[in-house]
């Protein structure tokens, strides 16, 4: 696959997904992706924001201000 950017060449890897809510902000680490080898840009799976969308949701009910969420652990 390559990038839609630059034409560089996507590999798998992990990437840090960031989110401000009303309440709270929530980051997440070792969020599987793809990622150009060339610019870093990165691209998320549909299956992985369906997951992503999940520890949002749950993050909004138990947290009230930063959440710093490990991937691996709550997928």
């Amino acid at each position: 696959m390559t990038c839609f950017y630059c034409k560089g060449r996507m590999q798998e890897g992990t990437t840090v997904f960031t989110v401000q809510l009303d309440t709270c902000l929530v980051v997440i680490k070792n969020v599987p992706c793809l990622e150009c080898s060339q610019c870093g840009e990165t691209e998320i799976a549909d299956e992985t924001m369906v997951v992503l969308e999940r520890i949002i949701d749950t993050c909004k009910k138990l947290i009230q201000e930063v959440a710093v969420v490990d991937y691996r652990l709550a997928a």
